[in-house]
């Protein structure tokens, strides 16, 4: 019995720049070969991608000579038709299934359009092809409960009839599911601490307890806040997040719980309160410390009994919300200084989820920078790439202001450079606004630390920081640095020959 895959062809096959260095990655295709064994692939062409598959094509029977290959066309002048890529696959089916009738069928639904992916899925569904589904992951995205290859078989799944109800289901199973969850929200690290936080975050999100984190500035509370709300089966869109520390403090109660019409100076028109937004969701109270003593015992009312009562009105109503609060400082020790309310703290503290710091995760440094650049390579007109040195000098750096200051100096670095492919010396690290002095900021040498790239790659950031106080000014730079005007010229000149 022979084993064939079908599939079209995408702008990742046979090979693609990979974000580290400019070494060539095996696409999906190639990908999937090296993990599953087949006697036959036929590969469907379109006109846009004819020189893909005449490369795939050569490159499957360069490297898998037992595999036969055969290329389909589809005359597709549009590859978002679902109409016309329904109508040119089923032509094709038809001859496959003639010729190979006690075949095993396979799709693989990674290359192409989502268009042509769905119209597999519709095919196999509908039992005009009887396939099981491959989908290959991107590497950064597999884990043991998701691996590399993913065989879906339609055929086994019993699809129930939708029956409507008089309230909406409050979240979709995947919703439900932490790591799909985690993946679409971006949430990159495999290290213990990072993994205890997630698994504690999951536990917690059911249940209506309120959720305190704990995190220092660009750890990503917010975010953090938003995986325990898509798993708390509470509507999606009911997440209100409020930035305590940026409303007046004569404003804090009106934003948190309403006011009515003339209950102040100023008061032209009734006000939905934060907590009433998001009622039957979730309000992110961020920066919860800076909350004024007055709003925090209005706050612990509604903690204790659910009511809200706007600002104005004698009569409270019933809200049911979740709370999530996150701070960066230490609410412990507010609370021995009678900054913050004792049983507030207690009764907001139910589950307490602490966010590491990215100096004290570096393992996780390589995974989430790459998954940044990802990210940007999609908004610039070149993709561009990080050395492993690059890598390295980043996992290196002690980064005070955690994932949000690493991403500002992958984006400052990634937009500034003319090359395609950024050395450790192209990173435009600035240094920590924290530090006094100059040496604290030095890295603390660790197994493949090399001195001299060091020594090197700060030479060339001095000089160039020098260059810019002085906008452009060789000469002043140079006494600036204490150097000689010929040694920053003969910098700027090799700097050129680089790019």
């Amino acid at each position: 019995m022979a084993d064939i895959l079908l599939t079209f062809t995408g702008f990742h096959d046979p090979y693609f720049k990979g974000l580290v260095d400019e070494v060539d990655q095996p696409g999906p295709l190639l990908t999937l070969l090296k993990v599953r064994k087949f006697d036959h692939v036929f590969l469907f062409d379109t006109p846009k991608t004819k020189k893909i598959t005449d490369q795939t094509k050569n490159a499957i029977t360069k490297h898998h000579r037992e595999i036969t290959v055969n290329v389909l066309e589809l005359n597709l002048s549009d590859p978002t038709n679902y109409k016309d890529i329904l109508r040119g696959l089923k032509n094709h089916l038809q001859s496959i299934v003639a010729d190979y009738p006690s075949a095993k069928y396979f799709i693989s639904v990674t290359s192409g359009t989502p268009h042509m992916h769905a119209c597999w899925i519709l095919l196999t569904a509908a039992g005009v092809i009887p396939a099981r589904i491959l989908n290959v992951r991107p590497p950064n995205f597999v884990t043991k409960e998701y691996p590399l290859v993913e065989e879906i078989d339609l055929s086994s799944f019993d699809f129930p009839k939708v029956r409507f109800q008089d309230k909406p289901i409050a979240a979709a199973e995947s919703q439900n599911d932490a790591n799909i969850v985690r993946t679409q929200l971006g949430i990159v690290g495999d290290h213990p601490a990072m993994q205890r936080a997630l698994e504690m975050g999951a536990m917690l999100a059911p249940s209506q307890s309120p959720v305190l984190i704990f995190g220092e500035t660009g750890t990503g509370k917010e975010l953090f806040a938003r995986y325990i709300h898509r798993l708390s089966g509470r509507p999606q869109e009911t997440f209100v997040a409020v930035n305590c520390a940026a409303i007046p403090d004569n404003l804090v109660e009106s934003i948190l719980f309403g006011h009515k019409k003339g209950s102040f100076t100023g008061a032209i028109n009734d006000q939905v309160g934060k907590f009433t937004a998001a009622d039957k969701g979730t309000l992110f109270l961020d920066e919860l410390g800076e909350l004024p003593t007055p709003a925090q015992a209005k706050l612990l009312r509604v903690l204790q009994d659910g009511m809200v009562e706007p600002v104005g009105q004698t009569k409270a109503h019933k809200v049911n919300v979740k709370i999530i609060g996150a701070t960066n400082r230490d609410l412990r020790k507010l609370v021995r200084q009678n900054k913050f309310r004792e049983d507030l703290f207690y009764r907001l503290n139910v589950g307490e989820i602490i966010l590491p710091p990215l100096r004290e995760r570096r393992s996780d440094i390589p995974k989430i920078a790459l998954n940044i650049l990802d990210r940007l390579n999609d908004t610039l007109r070149k993709p561009k790439r990080l050395t492993a040195m690059a890598l390295t000098r980043l996992q290196a750096h002690n980064w005070e202001g955690n994932v949000r200051d690493l991403e500002n100096v992958i984006e400052r670095s990634v937009r500034l450079c003319r090359k395609d492919v950024l050395d450790a010396d192209d990173l435009l690290i600035t240094p920590p606004v924290s530090y006094a002095d100059p040496l604290a900021a030095l890295p603390v040498p660790y197994e493949g630390f090399v001195m001299e790239e060091f020594i090197s790659s700060a030479r060339k950031q001095i000089i160039l920081r020098a260059i810019e106080a002085a906008k452009g000014n060789q000469s002043q730079a140079a006494r600036m640095l204490g150097i000689t005007p010929q040694a920053v010229h003969k910098f700027m000149q090799q700097s050129k020959k680089k790019v």
